[in-house]
């Protein structure tokens, strides 16, 4: 993780679905959709003004800390979030086993 997104933290805004963080005035986010256990991460979205300089991918891995910290299974529906997985399979062992692009991953 880049060294200055570090100490941003990670805000579960359950009015809005997401989560988010605030990186210089503007808010990077995925939404999401619970089922008890399971976190579906739907949709990951930065603005333009963050474009380039690896917000999404901080996004993504301090929701993963946070969705493994908290016991949740992962069902990762956002094209984004999926291929982030395929890319560090280590975070394939939050990902419910009977997601239905899991032997994808």
């Amino acid at each position: 993780m880049r060294e200055d997104f570090k100490t941003i933290p990670l805000v579960k805004n359950e009015t809005q679905k997401r989560f988010e963080i605030e990186v210089d005035g503007h808010f990077a986010f995925i939404n999401y959709g619970e089922f008890g256990n399971q976190i579906a991460l739907v949709h990951t979205e930065v603005p333009e003004a963050l474009s380039g300089r690896g917000v999404a991918a901080v996004l993504v891995e301090k929701t993963l800390n946070y969705l493994e910290a908290q016991g949740n299974s992962l069902l990762p529906f956002c094209p984004y979030v999926f291929a982030y997985i395929k890319k560090h399979p280590e975070w394939k062992r939050i990902v419910n086993p009977k997601f239905k692009g899991y032997d994808k991953l």
